[in-house]
């Protein structure tokens, strides 16, 4: 049975990576019933406003600074509206929504948050692929490089280069040359595979594969400029092992070798 919708909050919901349908059930029901909906304009898929009902409020909010949202969203919740912020991906990544919570609490309204698919999730569907290869990487490292946002010192992509593990990079792809630079020198040997994934999900998704010394000229050429993520690691490669999970001669809890 579904949980009831609380009026007094702001729903968060993860949009997915683009594609419509990758929405979860939740977010689904809760967006249909919303009579308010910030949305994330210039990355999200226009077509999930599609699922709101044609009297729904529908806010751009790439062009309003953080108090515009907190006063669109309070003036809704005072009015007993159900209010929705819908955000790109998952709201656990680089969504900026502790600060969207921060400024509620202090006008003591409360939010919760629905889960939604990550891009990188979706750019690896897409691709047909596993960041966690048995024997070849068991980790993958989530992370961008510095820009106008910094990062702290030591998530440089050098550091994180020196376990030569998965990596997905976002936010990046418009310094490809320097995030080469930086994974070189971190450790990663030059002949490591790399995908770059332009709006995995999306009609126009766009994929450009090749090593990290050939991928920067390749991505420059292909007009990516953002909008994409860097994917590197072995994982891309020919090498692969078969799990012990299913294999006939593995014991385990529920099967008998």
């Amino acid at each position: 049975m579904a949980e009831s919708i609380d009026r007094a909050q702001v729903y968060f919901i993860g949009a997915g990576p683009g594609d419509p349908e990758l929405i979860t059930l939740k977010g689904h029901r809760i967006l249909s019933q919303a009579d308010v909906v910030i949305f994330a304009g210039s990355l999200i898929n226009h077509d999930l406003l599609n699922y709101c009902k044609p009297q729904a409020e529908c806010h751009d909010s790439a062009g309003l600074n953080l108090q515009q949202i907190i006063d669109l969203m309070e003036q809704g919740i005072r009015a007993g509206k159900l209010v929705v912020r819908l955000q790109t991906g998952d709201l656990s990544l680089y969504g900026s929504i502790r600060e969207q919570g921060e400024e509620l609490g202090k006008l003591g309204i409360g939010f919760s948050s629905v889960p939604g698919v990550s891009s990188f999730l979706g750019a690896a569907s897409q691709l047909g692929v596993e960041y966690t290869v048995p024997e070849v990487s068991q980790s993958l490292v989530i992370t961008r490089m510095s820009g106008r946002t910094p990062t702290p010192e030591r998530e440089s992509l050098e550091s994180f280069a020196a376990h030569q593990t998965s990596m997905a990079i976002f936010l990046s792809v418009q310094d490809i040359g320097d995030v080469v630079e930086r994974l070189l020198s971190g450790g990663y040997p030059a002949t490591t595979p790399v995908a770059v994934v332009y709006k995995a999900t999306w009609p126009d998704h766009q994929t450009v594969r090749g090593t990290l010394e050939t991928i920067a000229p390749l991505v420059r050429n292909a007009g990516i400029r953002k909008t994409a993520l860097i994917l590197v690691g072995a994982f891309l490669g020919d090498e692969y092992h078969y799990s012990k999970l299913y294999d006939a001669g593995f014991s385990h809890e529920y099967r008998q070798a």
